[in-house]
């Protein structure tokens, strides 16, 4: 067991001496947790093998699943990276930083623990001012994959990171809520002026559109050799402490299908907890209950579905009902996770 310390931070300036620590732990080989603008991540050292294969334990991940390696601006993106194309130098232009990550050829020097054993390598430059200050001090890409024991909801706090990490990571910076709250959408460019989404994020389809000329959505969810294409592509994923059901459609639809599964879990004599919009909570008793937001508030979904996942961890139920949303736009990104979730249990309405 490690010791790991808490920090927060409150100013870049001031809290210059514990960034530079960071940077130190990182380049020695430890592990650091930092935030960004979609959930926090558990950082290491992206070029050395050890410090990868010490995240998938600290996670219980299995190794054959990649790492995202982050990067504070583009001009870093050579230290990881063979070749950049035009398509991702356009990507790069429009949505760097930001919740993108993109798929490149691999320098020699980055390691299959931080690849999966792919000849690709995936590189995002994060949108949040303390990681981008962080990776500064690091001085390598560092590989940041969220901050969470593996199939567990990711963390979009401090709390919640040391709630999975505490003994198992060598610092956690606290920046603050993230406030995307569903990971990065990651991508694969092609040579026509095409990309491929291997995982739908905080980069919808309609906003990639406007910058190449077509986007398609990959079903296969693994390589030839059975090795995941991207992060989070094969294994179970952001599952809460107790089953879940999600429910998709209308308030007045929603609220009748939850009433009946309701009804029916009581029946059986479960415990029951709500993961729902305002409107929605409004027609179930208040306890056991998370309200996300306004019921088509999308972004309010997803910057609170992994928080709402977590409650039920201090609050236990015997069953989840969730009301979900429609997949256009950010919808895409929510239902990816709130699928995994449920265990494939949603009901479209």
């Amino acid at each position: 067991m490690k010791r790991t310390n808490l920090v927060h931070i409150t100013d870049i300036e001031k809290d210059a001496a514990v960034l530079r620590e960071a940077g130190r732990i990182i380049r020695c080989g430890g592990l650091v947790v930092f935030p960004t603008e979609t959930v926090y991540g558990i950082g290491a050292n992206g070029l050395d093998a050890d410090a990868c294969r010490s995240i998938y334990t600290a996670k219980g991940r299995p190794c054959d699943n990649p790492l995202i390696l982050t990067v504070p601006d583009k001009q870093s993106v050579l230290q990881a990276a063979a070749v950049i194309t035009a398509t991702a130098q356009k990507l790069m232009d429009r949505f760097w930083p930001g919740p993108l990550t993109i798929i490149f050829p691999r320098q020699k020097t980055v390691p299959d623990a931080a690849t999966g054993g792919l000849d690709t390598v995936a590189l995002r430059c994060p949108d949040h001012a303390v990681a981008r200050a962080f990776l500064q001090y690091a001085g390598v890409p560092v590989a940041g994959p969220s901050a969470n024991l593996s199939t567990r909801p990711s963390p979009t706090t401090a709390a919640e990171v040391l709630h999975d990490m505490d003994g198992r990571v060598d610092m956690i910076l606290d920046g603050g809520p993230c406030h995307i709250g569903v990971e990065s959408t990651i991508v694969e460019c092609n040579n026509d002026d095409t990309v491929t989404i291997l995982r739908p994020g905080g980069v919808t389809v309609d906003m990639l559109q406007e910058v190449v000329g077509h986007v398609r959505i990959d079903t296969s969810l693994v390589t030839g050799k059975g090795v995941p294409k991207a992060p989070g592509m094969k294994y179970r994923h952001y599952a809460p402490a107790a089953p879940m059901m999600a429910v998709v459609g209308t308030v007045p639809a929603v609220t009748d299908k939850l009433q009946e599964l309701y009804a029916a879990a009581v029946g059986e004599g479960k415990t029951v907890g709500f993961l729902v919009s305002r409107e929605v909570g409004l027609h179930f008793p208040q306890e056991n209950m998370y309200i996300w937001g306004s019921h088509n508030d999308k972004a309010a979904l997803a910057s609170q579905l992994y928080t709402g996942l977590l409650f039920f961890d201090s609050d236990p139920v015997d069953l989840i009902l969730a009301e979900g949303t429609d997949d256009s736009g950010l919808g895409m990104a929510i239902m990816n996770r709130m699928k995994k979730a449920a265990g494939g249990q949603v009901i479209l309405l």
